[in-house]
């Protein structure tokens, strides 16, 4: 294989290969249905479209007294009230009807007069006079019949029960969960010398995305042996995520090893820490295979950036904005360098401090960030998230801020 310089790949071209693997996987997915507690992190497998108006009539957003606005006071108050559960009842011109929050309309009102802004002496309504649509909530103005609310292959999150709900869907067809086998390599984890920091933080990922993830053990740095093992996960898992062995050192067989079995879709994106990362399509066993390079924090910072797509079928992440309170300088160009950091609360904001900056409290470097040591170091773990950045961080600038939970 080709390892030359040029064949790196930038975060949104790696992503948008991932999305297209992930939609040509999804079209041949089993599918299940679920009840509405049970939807959080799950793939719709059908588009939801409401099949009618929400609210199905106009309805009141006050207690109070439903009439038409363009009719004159006094009104005559019809001997009856309407709650949320009734029918709307029918009114005459010049009438008005008692109603409780919620309730429907009757179709020739337009307006609800509040309350404690009425009076009402023998039969008669008299108050403030009010435009047609005051304290309303108009029919189909929560949701139009025929409106396509979710988008098959999107994934859906607890809240989307209030929506679904409000439809009366009691249950919603899914994507079943992808299965993944995960298996760590290297002579070092095998023999029991150095822990494995990758599988546990890899397979709790894949189960916070919705997905199912089983570590299937390790293997030591033989080609053989690691080619092997990922031939039979692959024929037992939807998915296979492999950590260690993905740089171009002579003890360096995964790579390799799916371009055997398969077709590498891209091997490095130009992320550090987290650069030697792959993807390849093994399509004697219908599976996916992800190899992930073993430095734990370069591990997640890969995982969570390029693979995690695959898993969620999203790419956008959203920020806060904190003012970095040093420089950070940074290596070559040609990279997006994601820099962990600290955030504290400053004058009504955020103030961002580097973790693993000489002035943090992990120190592993001064003024120019050092992917390659702190992909190594466990202390960055306990960062609040990072800042993704092509150019030098500047003290007292403006940072988007990626937290770490959004990542997960």
């Amino acid at each position: 294989m080709d390892h030359g310089h040029d064949d790196m790949r930038w975060r949104s071209e790696a992503t948008k290969l991932v999305l297209e693997r992930r939609s040509i996987v999804l079209e041949n997915h089993g599918t299940e249905s679920v009840s509405l507690d049970e939807i959080g992190g799950r793939t719709l497998a059908e588009p939801i479209v409401a099949e009618r108006d929400v609210p199905a009539h106009d309805r009141a957003t006050m207690d109070g007294y439903a009439f038409d606005a363009t009719d004159d006071y006094p009104l005559a108050l019809v001997d009856e009230e309407v709650f949320p559960e009734d029918e709307p009842p029918s009114i005459e011109a010049g009438e008005a009807v008692a109603i409780a929050t919620g309730a429907p309309l009757p179709p020739e009102a337009n307006a609800v007069l509040k309350r404690e802004e009425s009076s009402v002496e023998d039969g008669l309504l008299r108050g403030t006079e009010l435009e047609p649509g005051t304290y309303t909530y108009e029919r189909g103005s929560n949701l139009s019949a025929g409106e396509t609310l979710f988008e098959r292959g999107e994934r859906l999150s607890s809240k989307d029960a209030i929506l679904l709900g409000d439809l009366g869907r009691e249950t919603v067809p899914v994507h079943e969960r992808f299965s993944t086998g995960l298996l760590a390599t290297g002579t070092e984890i095998h023999e029991g010398r150095i822990a494995d920091l990758d599988s546990d933080m890899l397979a709790g990922l894949i189960r916070s995305w919705g997905h199912e993830a089983t570590y299937e053990g390790s293997v030591p740095d033989d080609y053989d042996r690691v080619e092997s093992a990922i031939d039979r996960l692959a024929s037992e898992y939807d998915v296979v995520l492999t950590t260690g062995g993905t740089s171009v050192g002579h003890k360096d067989h995964v790579v390799r090893a799916l371009d055997s079995l398969g077709e590498v879709s891209f091997h490095r994106v130009r992320i550090r820490p987290g650069k030697p990362i792959a993807m390849a399509t093994m399509p004697d066993h219908d599976a996916v295979a992800f190899a992930i390079p073993g430095k734990p924090i370069g591990a997640h910072t890969i995982s969570t950036f390029v693979m995690r797509p695959f898993f969620t079928g999203e790419t956008a992440l959203s920020t806060v904005e904190a003012t970095m309170t040093h420089d950070i300088e940074l290596g070559p160009e040609g990279f997006e360098y994601v820099i962990p950091v600290l955030l504290e609360e400053d004058d009504g904001g955020y103030a961002a401090t580097g973790l693993g900056h000489a002035d943090s409290p992990l120190s592993v470097y001064d003024r120019q960030f050092d992917p390659s040591v702190l992909s190594s170091s466990t202390r960055a773990s306990s960062a609040d998230g990072v800042v993704v950045t092509r150019s030098a961080l500047e003290e007292g600038t403006a940072v988007s801020v990626v937290p770490y939970p959004v990542l997960e």
